[in-house]
């Protein structure tokens, strides 16, 4: 299957509770969206064989995947950034490299309530590929790291998808937005965006209360 390719660049950022589903919808967007899907945790793992999690070990994992992205957008590449860009400093740098490759910085905000992302982060498998690499959280950590996250504000123009969705919901949210900001040609989105379903307008047959020689209806 092909995938779709936007008419210019996107920088693609997540935010979103530590369990919301942020890698889960980067990697299957990155599945059908022509894309590099830059993943934090990832590349800690092949860096640091015991990743710590600090303050240094932090800023060069940053350093690594800003740089990445960089190369990929000059080169007219979209990125799925995937890491929580968890403050408003954190997404002005992140808009600020979209605007300096002439590219389209797009937030996607994956809601989800509190306690079904902790539910999820302490029943993480390492054998599942969105698992593999994160980070493990007790509840206090969970709890701290939620503390200190910053909701969008109207003006970052972001993107809200429920992280209880399937992908295919997801997808059709965000293509939906992608349309709308004329970043993918109108087939394209058309194709990723869920129709509602044919409604029967004609009763079941039920023990010969339908006439059915009545049942069509003629436009003259």
């Amino acid at each position: 299957m092909s995938k779709i390719i936007p008419t210019k660049p996107l920088l693609i950022l997540l935010y979103g509770y530590p369990g919301s589903g942020k890698t889960f919808f980067a990697r299957q967007l990155a599945d059908n969206l022509q894309a590099a899907n830059i993943q934090s945790d990832r590349i800690r793992s092949e860096l640091f064989e015991k990743p710590r999690y600090d303050k240094q070990e932090n800023d060069i994992v940053t350093h690594l995947m800003d740089y990445m992205s960089e190369q990929f957008l000059e080169n007219g590449v979209t990125v799925i950034y995937d890491v929580n860009a968890m403050r408003f400093s954190q997404r002005r740098s992140l808009r600020e490299m979209a605007r300096k490759t002439h590219a389209e910085p797009l937030l996607v905000w994956v809601q989800i309530d509190v306690e079904t992302a902790f539910s999820r982060v302490s029943g993480r498998d390492r054998r599942r590929s969105d698992d593999k690499y994160a980070m493990p959280l007790d509840r206090t950590t969970f709890d701290n790291l939620s503390t200190h996250m910053q909701n969008p504000k109207l003006e970052e123009k972001y993107l809200v998808i429920s992280g209880k969705h399937a992908f295919k919901t997801q997808e059709s949210s965000f293509m939906k937005r992608l349309r709308e900001l004329g970043l993918v040609s109108y087939g394209e989105a058309a194709d990723k965006v869920i129709k509602p379903g044919l409604i029967n307008l004609v009763p079941s047959p039920v023990q010969g209360r339908v006439d059915f020689s009545r049942r069509n209806i003629v436009i003259r």
